[in-house]
């Protein structure tokens, strides 16, 4: 999902850290494609060549239903691939790089290869991590110090105050549910989500960072662990970082108050068009739901 916002709004966006991700709307819409070739690619599903992925990119934006791709030439991204990960080969992620080094200098995109690593996030801030090459909820693993928040934020922001102790900050939950065109539960949203706000933040201009978790990591399915431990947190005290969490919630058909059928079972944010056909847009529900997270955290604190 960082990938499909960054691209989308990338007039808005300075960078983007990706774990285990591919291209922009690699999946075009099928879900076929997203659980083949965008995932586990092989001889009879490809992965789709970067002209084609471009080719795509410039059509949107041509079509103005995302931002010029030229705001992508003063980003930086941070990517990650495990060596041992099962769900989203390294050569998607790869092929990822590929696609942004057709707008970014190669000091702008970093590329980590963890040889021990499954399909996880990394992080030494929660003391319950998994093992590195673990594939068990709640998807957040111990690989030795890499601590994937930090260096992340790092490429993406620049030199950084180094972490110190616990977060010292507040965890507010939030209703998503007014920042959403139509229901939240459509939108394969939750009702809640969650901001950090460094004590900093309260009185002075601060930055945001928008943490996507990932499938099986939203509230529902794992409570606060992807929001207490992926790492970002003591990182955004440090450094006056806000950090939003939006929420996903899973679907398996028909849901209580919604008449739209939908099947998430993992709560994945959407990025084969479960929402609808926009979801890779800048109208897609799921990425302006979060836009207008974004413009609430910018409006002037009402006294």
């Amino acid at each position: 999902m960082a990938v499909q916002f960054q691209v989308a709004h990338s007039q808005l966006v300075r960078g983007a850290g990706i774990i285990a991700g591919g291209p922009y709307d690699c999946a075009a819409g099928s879900i076929l494609r997203a659980l083949t070739r965008c995932m586990s690619p092989s001889s009879w599903a490809e992965l789709p060549s970067v002209a084609e992925l471009r080719a795509h990119a410039e059509a949107l934006a041509l079509a103005g239903r995302i931002d010029s791709l030229e705001h992508l030439r003063d980003d930086r991204v941070w990517l990650l691939s495990g060596g041992k990960d099962e769900t989203v080969h390294t050569a998607v992620v790869e092929r990822l790089a590929a696609f942004y080094a057709e707008w970014l200098p190669p000091a702008a995109i970093r590329f980590v290869k963890v040889p021990e690593a499954a399909h996880a996030m990394i992080s030494v801030a929660d003391r319950e991590a998994n093992p590195c090459s673990s594939m068990q909820a709640p998807f957040i693993n111990r690989c030795g110090n890499l601590d994937a928040a930090g260096e992340m934020l790092a490429q993406m922001l620049g030199p950084l105050q180094a972490a110190g102790g616990s977060a010292r900050g507040e965890l507010l939950r939030f209703d998503q549910r007014p920042f959403v065109d139509g229901q939240a539960i459509d939108a394969g949203l939750a009702d809640e989500a969650y901001v950090y706000v460094p004590q900093d933040c309260r009185s002075a201009v601060c930055r945001v960072h928008v943490a996507f978790h990932g499938c099986r990591q939203n509230a529902e399915q794992i409570g606060r662990r992807f929001v207490e431990g992926a790492g970002y947190n003591a990182w955004a005290d440090h450094n006056r970082i806000i950090v939003l969490y939006p929420q996903t919630v899973p679907r398996r058909g028909l849901a209580l108050g919604s008449w739209k059928w939908v099947y998430n079972p993992s709560g994945c944010w959407d990025w084969w068009g479960y929402s609808g056909s926009a979801y890779a847009t800048r109208d897609g529900l799921q990425i302006a739901a979060v836009r207008a997270m974004l413009k609430r955290l910018a409006a002037p604190r009402q006294r």
